[in-house]
């Protein structure tokens, strides 16, 4: 990780010690302002104090939140979803275009138990519960929407989405889904899906997520390192919300109306807050490889990697819309 600093001199950055909780960390490069250090194995979960040294100088401390690993052996390409009844968490290992995994649906229990719990589904992109508390998947091998019962039984429920990637649902229990070759779909409670907007398409996947403000917000991943999230409004009219993300993934929203996105900003990669308005962003976590992440009913963020899924003691509670 990177950790920065001021008011250290040439000399005493020869001499840098980068301490969490006492014990050492390795460095593996430094400067006047930045140094780059491995993070040393801690005991302690969630919160931890970083202390510079820079002999004869130490500086106070700084607050640090370490994220607990719930599994590994994934491949999430979106974000986990937390089931609303019993606050079991399900995500998912996708696998490549095509590929049968083993297991490609995980459930890990509100205990920290995981447990496989599908085998059916080809490449398991996004996951939503419905107002009904229903399971929904989306398959970018099929371009199928399937439900899945309490019995674990696959329901397919919309088809011939295309590369069927995103899933959302808006107030009124409607489900949208993205086609990441550049369609939205609108579909009712039956299942008949019509194309409701368009949108540039994307090299990995759509990601949608409903603001309180009733509109869909939308991330594509596209070759550019300047992306954007764009908002839809009830009517599908597209607008960018904001400009100025490296390749960004799956949203969420929190309750007070910020949008959090995996993605990278000036270059760092992490989980960003953007403003209830758009007018500000700034990193809140920072991690490799993050593709997604949920709220818990605790108020944990949840996030998933291209290979795991660590959970993170925020307090951060999220909305019911997604």
């Amino acid at each position: 990780m990177a950790v920065s600093y001021a008011g250290v001199t040439s000399e005493g950055s020869r001499g840098l010690g980068v301490l969490f909780d006492g014990t050492p960390a390795h460095i593996t490069a430094v400067g006047r302002g930045r140094a780059l250090v491995s993070i040393p194995e801690l005991s302690a979960e969630g919160g931890t104090e970083i202390v510079l040294t820079a002999m004869p100088q130490v500086s106070s401390a700084a607050d640090f939140m370490i994220g607990r690993k719930l599994s590994g052996g994934v491949h999430p390409v979106a974000n986990p979803a937390f089931d609303p009844h019993d606050g079991s968490l399900y995500v998912t290992r996708s696998g490549a275009r095509g590929e049968h995994v083993p297991v490609s649906i995980f459930c890990i229990t509100s205990d920290g138990m995981v447990e496989d719990f599908s085998t059916e589904v080809m490449n398991p992109t996004s996951i939503a519960f419905g107002r009904t508390e229903r399971m929904f998947v989306t398959s970018r091998f099929d371009g199928t929407v399937y439900r899945v019962t309490p019995e674990r039984e696959l329901i397919a429920f919309a088809t011939d989405l295309g590369v069927a990637t995103g899933l959302a649902f808006n107030r009124s229990g409607e489900m949208f889904v993205g086609d990441r070759s550049g369609t939205i779909f609108r579909i009712n409670e039956i299942g008949e899906a019509k194309p409701w907007a368009q949108h540039e398409p994307s090299v990995s996947a759509y990601h949608l997520a409903f603001g309180s403000d009733e509109a869909l917000y939308v991330s594509g991943p596209t070759v550019s390192s300047f992306d954007s999230i764009t908002r839809f409004d009830e009517d599908g009219n597209s607008s960018t919300f904001y400009q100025g993300l490296g390749r960004p993934q799956g949203l969420a929203f929190d309750q007070a109306g910020n949008l959090y996105v995996a993605a990278s900003l000036r270059g760092r990669r992490g989980i960003v807050r953007i403003s209830p308005d758009g007018s500000d962003a700034q990193l809140v976590v920072a991690g490799m490889n993050m593709v997604g992440l949920a709220f818990g009913p605790e108020g944990e963020m949840v996030v998933a990697t291209n290979e795991a899924v660590y959970t993170i003691p925020l307090g951060i509670h999220g909305t019911l819309l997604d």
